[in-house]
């Protein structure tokens, strides 16, 4: 018999549990718990009828939220993938296809047209990949499931208003399994709430009408705080010595304090004179580097994972002129997904706070990391790397 080390034991324990937790009530009882509290909400009779009546639990939806291993990628491995010469060619071409819409966009909402065409390239290559998943069981059943219901249990609510004011019918709402929904992947609270009218039809539709559908972003993003005039991100080069725990999200800076630190232009350049940004190093130290300006911040609200939206805003920046990525100051030994697990179950046997192992070095692990390499005596960029593992 093959004896598991402490440390896989426990990750494997919990990836177990993460697949393993089950709900106290059968999926029929909930949905007639669901119809009472949408009737409470103001949802008509016929519009429950008309959402909910033929509703049944899909189980490949349930078995596609448990395996989300994309974001698992390194900066580098999914940056490299999703902002490929291809997607900036045509992106670069929609630019100038669209001028004169994105322009009435951004007059309105303040948001540049390449942070836009860059979700819009992300999200569904541009309109051509919207997804095929029936929007209604797709939400039921996450909001029936028991790892995220207190999420998805809001969404569903907001499907049924959306079909309640006219916006869209159920038949035709389809998109990804995850229930979003259009070119820009609304999730039905975003599409409800700030979803806009912007080709003037009389309709908010954000699947069939492009206008809406990137104006409904724009008018997302500025929701979430969108600065108009303002940069988002700039790649930055960093000395081979600094004060590594300054490089994090929730430490922006004025830009005269990173020049002293010895931060330059990714060409080596002097850094803007003006305006405060977080330095982030997304692969530690030795990997890429960024100033994160507070216009990046809405890509967080948009996207909680630091990849996806480092990538997207990276992505605009192409777009808008920016040089290619640079690979950083050296090698980066990055470790495996099963090895992350490990070190994230360690982490919090050790008390510090992270509250899913699923391999995913995210904010919370790199906090955590970053406290336990100043507590070592190791470069604290917050980045865990062999180094660290191995004294783990």
């Amino acid at each position: 018999m093959r004896i598991l080390s402490l440390g896989l034991l426990l990750s494997s324990l919990a990836l177990h549990n993460a697949w393993a937790c089950q709900n106290t009530t059968d999926f029929k009882s909930w949905l007639a718990d669901f119809k009472q509290h949408a009737a409470r909400e103001g949802i008509t009779p016929s519009v429950i009828q008309q959402t909910l009546s033929s509703v049944k639990l899909d189980p490949s939806v349930i078995q596609r939220d448990r395996n989300q291993g994309v974001f698992a990628q390194t900066f580098l491995q999914f940056s490299d993938k999703k902002v490929s010469s291809n997607r900036l060619t045509i992106g670069r071409s929609q630019l100038k296809k669209n001028a004169a819409l994105f322009n009435k966009i951004e007059a309105r909402y303040g948001v540049p047209a390449e942070v836009l065409t860059a979700f819009w390239g992300l999200e569904t290559d541009f309109g051509a990949v919207l997804g095929d998943f029936a929007t209604i069981p797709a939400l039921a059943t996450l909001a029936y499931d028991c790892r995220r219901p207190e999420r998805f249990r809001p969404e569903l609510l907001h499907a049924l208003w959306l079909v309640q004011k006219g916006d869209i019918t159920p038949a035709k709402m389809r998109g990804a399994w995850a229930g979003e929904l259009g070119q820009l992947q609304f999730l039905p609270s975003g599409y409800n709430l700030h979803g806009v009218d912007f080709d003037g039809n009389g309709q908010r539709n954000i699947i069939a009408s492009k206008a809406d559908a990137l104006a409904s972003a724009a008018s997302l993003l500025k929701h979430y705080g969108w600065r108009a005039g303002e940069p988002w991100l700039l790649e930055v080069k960093v000395p081979k010595q600094m004060d590594w725990a300054k490089a994090r999200l929730d430490n922006k800076l004025p830009l005269s304090t990173w020049s002293a630190e010895g931060v330059t232009r990714a060409n080596g350049t002097a850094l803007p004179k003006n305006g405060v940004a977080a330095l982030l190093l997304p692969m530690g130290r030795n990997g890429p580097a960024f100033l994160a300006y507070p216009n990046f911040d809405a890509y967080l609200q948009w996207n909680e994972s630091s990849v996806y939206s480092l990538t997207a805003a990276y992505f605009a920046t192409r777009l808008a002129g920016a040089a290619p990525l640079k690979r950083g100051n050296a090698p980066v030994a990055t470790l495996s997904l099963s090895q992350v697990k490990t070190l994230q179950t360690k982490l919090r046997n050790k008390g510090y706070r992270i509250e899913k192992i699923d391999g995913i070095i995210g904010q919370e692990t790199m906090n955590a990391t970053r406290k336990l390499q100043q507590q070592l005596g190791l470069p604290a960029d917050g980045y865990p790397d062999m180094n660290l593992f191995n004294q783990l």
